[in-house]
């Protein structure tokens, strides 16, 4: 009797968390959405195939490789470098049918969100790390970079050297922005700022891909590794529900599985941006004082083509572009603390 009570109780609850409160009465399809202002230029480049009824992974990677090209202080190999003066990278990508990739602390590859895209499809693994990444990239035809500092990230790096003090900052990607919250950090060569480049994306046929690419913190300790490589950490997609990523202080994201929990919200029936936050409270909980020192955003797209996303702190941005819009948004947030 016991039994038959605890099913008949669990059958009742189960409308409560599965009817979603959908905004679009019809899908919103193609989209993308991406983390930070300058995403708005990756997804100008992710959209010449979405845009195109491509293949929403071919986009992804696109973008990603994009901003990888950019050579900025924090994604790709002009990225500032790690402790001891040397530049890794982390990046990961996954597909609608839950085919993922990723590499970790890879040196000398220009792309290597490609290079996560080739672990995905030619070996039965997800996550390939150092060395081994590295001779992986070399034997499927990329090419082995120069171990030099970009100038920014050189004279960045002479200037941490002065204190070698490590402290992430909040908000790094918006700091000395000329334009508010909206506008990207540029540095004083005109190159923006970056911690992390995350992307989600549904195609015209309804599927869903995303992608990270990132150098990680930086001036880190050599070997570190956040959130950004880790599936359902820094990037997770569910085909039935939707995708999420991340940015931000990885070590925190990685505690509470933060992408998955982000998706697993959504299937419970809270919207992208509810999703978003949901997570972030967990993150925060946990400790409140804490959590006034760093910031993490997540952002959220739903089948329905509906987004959102939410920060610990003031300064998150997450940029759009479908065929009825292209934006650039501020996250909802708990704390003002970061810089704006």
């Amino acid at each position: 009797m016991k039994r038959r009570r605890f099913i008949q109780l669990s059958s009742l609850s189960v409308p409560a968390f599965t009817v979603k409160s959908v905004r679009n009465k019809t899908p919103v399809k193609p989209i993308i959405v991406s983390t930070w202002a300058d995403g708005k230029r990756v997804n100008q480049e992710a959209w010449k195939i979405l845009g195109n009824n491509g293949r929403a992974l071919d986009a992804v990677e696109s973008g990603a490789r994009w901003m990888e090209d950019q050579q900025n202080c924090c994604v790709g190999l002009g990225a500032n470098p790690d402790r001891d003066g040397i530049v890794s990278l982390d990046s990961s990508i996954m597909d609608e049918h839950a085919n993922c990739g990723a590499v970790a602390a890879i040196q000398r590859i220009k792309h290597p969100v490609s290079v996560a895209r080739k672990v995905m499809e030619l070996t039965p693994h997800v996550l390939i790390v150092g060395k081994g990444a590295q001779e992986f990239a070399l034997k499927n035809g990329f090419a082995l970079e120069p171990q030099t500092l970009s100038e920014p990230a050189k004279k960045a790096y002479e200037e941490w050297l002065k204190k070698s003090q490590y402290k992430p900052e909040i908000n790094i990607e918006n700091k000395d922005a000329g334009n508010g919250p909206f506008a990207p950090a540029y540095l004083d060569d005109g190159t923006p700022n970056h911690d992390t480049m995350g992307i989600v994306a549904m195609g015209a046929d309804g599927n869903m891909s995303g992608a990270v690419t990132t150098s990680g913190m930086g001036f880190k300790m050599h070997g570190r590794v956040g959130d950004s490589p880790i599936i359902g950490a820094g990037l997770f997609v569910d085909n039935e529900v939707g995708a999420a990523t991340s940015s931000g202080l990885g070590e925190e994201v990685i505690r509470v599985c933060g992408t998955h929990l982000v998706v697993e919200f959504m299937r419970m029936g809270y919207s992208p941006g509810m999703a978003c936050r949901k997570a972030v409270e967990r993150i925060v909980n946990r400790d409140p004082e804490r959590a006034k020192g760093f910031q993490v955003g997540f952002l959220a797209l739903d089948k329905m083509g509906n987004y959102g996303a939410f920060a610990v702190q003031k300064g998150f941005v997450i940029s759009v572009k479908s065929n009825n819009e292209e934006k650039i948004i501020p996250a909802d947030y708990i704390y003002d603390y970061g810089v704006t």
